[in-house]
C-alpha cells in the first residue's frame, strides 16, 4: 500500500496538473485514509467506509487526470466509466455490475504484470536455453530423455556456446526459426447484451472444456525469444495466487471514476420518460456504490471499500437533482475552477508532459529543434482563453487544437529540414492563427 503523505501526494500531482489545489488535497486525504485504515484493528477497519468524492466543474479542467494520476501513484486498479453507458432503457444498456467485473480484469492484469516482472529474469534464462535448443536440435537419444555420451558430446557443447555468443551479440536476430504458439482461435460464447457476467463464465467454462490448441509458426529469432519468454512467464506464474491478490487489491484499494454523472440527473427541462430512465440508472448504481457483492469469473468481489470518484459539469442540472440516497454516498464535494490565462501559460510550461515538451520531442526525432519564446507561450495562453470565452469552454483541451494548428506546417516540412532550429515567437503564433482570428465562423469550426 502506498505510504505517501498527503503533502507528498499533492506534490506528485502538481507535476502533471496545474491548479485545482482543493481537489488535489481532497483526493490526497482519501488516499492517505486508506493507508490509515490498514493500520487499524481488522474489526474496526471493516466498519470504516471510504468517503466518496463528487467533483464539479467544466470539461477540460483536470477531473479525470487527477483521478488517473492518483490511481497510478497508489498502484491501484483504476477504471474510468461514463455514467451515460447505462442510460439506455431495456436490454440494450450495460449492466452496472460490469463496472466491478471490468475493474477486476484490470486488477488481474496489474498483478500479473507485477508477477511477470519478478519472474522475468528466470524466464529469460530458460527462454535462451529453449531458443538454443531450436537453433541446435539435439540428437534423437537426447530428445528422448536418454543421456548421450560419446566423442561428439564436447563438440556439441562448444557449438552451443558459440551460438549463444552469436545470439547475445545480435548476429542471429534475423534468422528464421520455428516455435510453438497458442492458436488464437477458440470456442466463443454468444454475446447477450446486459448479460456480460454469464457470458464471461460461459467463455471460461468453454476454454477449460476446449483447451487452446498450439501451432507451429515461423518467426525471426528476436521475436521467437519474446514468445518463449511469455511462455515461460505463464508457466512460472501461479494464476490462482494472482487472482487472489487481485481480488484483495480491488476490494481494498480499487478506484472507480464515474464520469458524466450529471447526465443521469433529472432536471434540465427534459421529458418525464427520460427522467424516469435516468433515475433508474441511479438506483442501479446505488447498491454498487454503497457496498454489495458482485459475482465475477474470479470469484465474489465486495464493493464496500472501493473508492468512487464521480464527476460532472452540472451545467443543466445540480448535484441536488441526484436521488437522495446516491447524494448521501458522495459526502465529499469539491468544485474545480475554470482555467484562466495564467493557468493556460502554466499548463504549457510546468507539467512534465506539457504539450510544448511533447512537440519538441516529436520533432526532435527529425533532427529539428524547436525553441519557444515566452511571448509566444503568453500569446497562445491568451488566445486559448479568448476562444473558450467566445465559443464553448472546453478547458485545457483547447490547447491541443491551437498547438496543432501552430506546428502543422512545421510537422509537414520537418523531414526536409534536417538539423534546423525553429524559433516559435509571437509573430510565428500570430501568423499561424491569422486566418482563424479574422474569421469568427472559421474559429468555431477549426478551434
Amino acid at each position: 500500500m502506498n505510504t505517501l503523505t498527503p503533502r507528498e501526494i499533492v506534490s506528485e500531482l502538481d507535476k502533471y496538473i496545474v491548479g485545482q489545489n482543493q481537489a488535489k488535497r481532497m483526493v490526497a486525504i482519501a488516499l492517505r485514509n486508506r493507508w490509515r485504515r490498514r493500520q487499524l484493528d481488522p474489526e474496526l477497519a471493516e466498519e470504516i467506509a471510504p468517503k466518496n468524492i463528487l467533483m464539479i466543474g467544466p470539461t477540460g479542467v483536470g477531473k479525470t487526470e487527477i483521478a488517473r494520476r492518483l490511481a497510478k501513484l497508489a498502484g491501484s486498479p483504476f477504471l474510468k466509466v461514463e455514467a451515460t453507458k447505462f442510460t439506455e432503457v431495456g436490454y440494450v444498456g450495460r449492466d452496472v455490475e460490469s463496472i466491478v467485473r471490468d475493474l477486476m480484469e484490470i486488477g488481474v492484469n496489474l498483478v500479473r504484470q507485477e508477477e511477470e516482472a519478478t519472474v522475468r529474469v528466470r524466464a529469460e534464462a530458460t527462454a535462451e536455453e529453449r531458443l538454443l535448443d531450436v537453433l541446435l536440435p539435439t540428437k534423437p537419444l537426447e530428445s528422448a530423455g536418454v543421456d548421450y555420451i560419446g566423442p561428439e558430446s564436447r563438440a556439441a557443447d562448444s557449438t552451443r556456446e558459440k551460438l549463444r555468443q552469436l545470439w547475445r551479440e545480435g548476429k542471429l536476430d534475423d534468422r528464421l526459426v520455428e516455435v510453438e504458439v497458442q492458436s488464437s482461435g477458440g470456442v466463443q460464447a454468444m454475446t447477450i447484451p446486459g448479460m456480460e457476467g454469464m457470458e464471461m463464465q460461459m467463455q471460461d467454462m468453454l476454454s477449460k472444456v476446449f483447451p487452446k490448441k498450439k501451432k507451429t509458426k515461423k518467426v525471426r529469432v528476436r521475436n521467437a525469444y519474446e514468445i518463449l519468454i511469455q511462455s515461460e512467464c505463464e508457466r512460472l506464474i501461479d494464476m490462482d495466487k494472482v487472482h487472489e491478490i487481485a481480488r484483495e487489491r480491488v476490494q481494498e484499494s480499487g478506484i472507480v471514476f464515474l464520469d458524466e454523472i450529471d447526465k443521469i440527473c433529472g432536471g434540465g427541462g427534459s421529458s418525464g420518460k427520460a427522467d424516469v430512465s435516468r433515475e433508474g440508472v441511479q438506483r442501479d448504481l446505488l447498491p454498487i456504490v454503497e457496498g454489495s457483492t458482485v459475482n465475477t469469473k474470479y470469484g465474489m468481489v465486495r464493493t464496500d471499500h472501493i473508492l468512487f470518484i464521480a464527476a460532472g459539469a452540472f451545467h443543466m442540472s445540480k448535484p441536488s437533482d441526484l436521488v437522495p440516497e446516491l447524494q448521501g454516498r458522495f459526502p465529499l464535494r469539491v468544485e474545480l475552477s475554470a482555467l484562466t490565462r495564467d493557468d493556460f501559460y502554466r499548463i504549457l510550461t510546468e507539467p512534465k508532459n506539457a504539450l510544448t515538451v511533447q512537440y519538441k520531442a516529436l520533432l526532435g526525432t527529425e533532427s529539428v529543434d524547436i525553441v519557444y519564446t515566452d511571448e509566444a507561450l503568453n500569446e497562445i495562453a491568451r488566445f486559448a482563453q479568448k476562444i473558450n470565452e467566445e465559443t464553448e469552454n472546453i478547458g485545457a483541451r483547447r490547447l491541443y487544437t491551437i498547438m496543432e494548428k501552430i506546428v502543422a506546417d512545421l510537422s509537414f516540412e520537418a523531414p526536409d529540414m534536417d538539423g534546423a532550429t525553429v524559433t516559435i515567437d509571437r509573430d510565428y503564433v500570430a501568423h499561424a492563427l491569422q486566418d482563424v482570428q479574422e474569421n469568427r465562423d472559421l474559429t468555431r469550426y477549426i478551434l
